[in-house]
């Protein structure tokens, strides 16, 4: 189902990356042009970048229709500082922009690139099958894409991400920032809604029904190596991540939402997520899909009132991945 967007979320993220490249000194990030003449932001590579750049990468990863802050919670007590997001657009802003759901990957000659792309990108190109489920299609004449790197994409992936967004590569702007830095712990903590809104897609709960959502998760300290790094992004939602969603419909389909979405209703729930991958040895498909999850959830029904509770934090867990 596609129809023309009220909204777009490419507009969005264009006027918010004019912002960032004016401050872009002060906030430690490099511009530059590629070989196509794309625009490359280089948010934590060569460039340090820093927490303050990695919350506005966040929210353009939403294509402005979220609001991501930094505040201190008593949740985590040696962990105080906690990523928040809103959105009352939480569909769109979530899993058409937000979720990093684009493959991008050259095997051709010389080094091998492969990266996973977030932001409105994706709902230009809708070059995957999530898009099928989804009521929205965005329209723009400028694209912008967030990929979870230590480089630039090669010339042949910039000119793919161009083609299927319908876009010359001079509208086309490309942020990267790799796990271990503190953007990427930063822009990639900040996804408990998102990571909520796609289990609920997985376990077939109408997403049109979502209307509303807050979701929290501890900003996780950065780590050198890759596989630590990422552990811990995933470990801040899977161990502290708190989520509350407003849902239309039945209120027993509410309840029975709470109740399948808290990771713990996992298999391979109770181990830091680096040693999980190390154990399937580094075959991500390996790992039961339904792991990623935030720790507590609250389901509200606004057709009756009612809020449904599930999941637990488990501190312990959240230090042995953070320390």
């Amino acid at each position: 189902m596609t129809t023309v967007p009220a909204v777009s979320v490419n507009e969005n993220a264009a006027k918010l990356v004019s912002q960032l490249v004016a401050d872009a000194e002060q906030l430690r990030l490099g511009v530059s042009r590629g070989e196509l003449g794309e625009m490359l932001i280089d948010a934590g590579s060569r460039n340090l970048g820093g927490i303050a750049a990695g919350l506005r990468i966040a929210t353009i990863c939403m294509g402005g229709l979220g609001d991501v802050t930094l505040a201190p919670s008593s949740a985590t007590p040696r962990w105080p500082w906690t990523l928040v997001v809103h959105s009352s657009n939480p569909v769109i802003a979530c899993l058409a922009s937000q979720y990093a759901g684009w493959r991008l990957t050259d095997d051709g000659p010389g080094k091998a690139f492969f990266a996973l792309g977030s932001g409105p990108a994706r709902a230009l190109a809708r070059r995957e099958p999530l898009f099928e489920h989804l009521n929205y299609a965005d329209s723009a004449a400028h694209a912008t894409l967030v990929i979870e790197s230590a480089g630039p994409p090669p010339a042949k992936v910039v000119a793919k991400v161009a083609g299927d967004c319908r876009v010359s590569p001079n509208d086309l702007t490309i942020i990267f920032a790799p796990t271990q830095s503190l953007v990427g712990s930063t822009q990639i903590g900040a996804r408990a809604l998102e990571v909520a809104l796609h289990k609920t897609h997985e376990l077939g709960f109408p997403v049109e029904h979502i209307v509303d959502g807050i979701g929290a998760a501890p900003l996780c300290p950065p780590h050198p190596d890759f596989v630590t790094a990422m552990g811990r992004t995933n470990d801040a939602i899977i161990f502290a991540g708190r989520v509350q969603l407003y849902v239309t419909g039945p209120a027993d389909d509410a309840r029975a939402l709470a109740g399948e979405l808290p990771s713990n209703a996992s298999r391979d729930y109770g181990r830091p997520f680096a040693q999980i991958f190390k154990d399937v040895k580094g075959d991500f498909y390996a790992i039961d899909p339904m792991l990623f999850s935030p720790a507590k959830v609250t389901v509200t029904a606004l057709e009756t009132g009612e809020s449904f509770h599930a999941g637990e934090m488990d501190l312990g867990l959240l230090d042995a991945s953070f320390t």
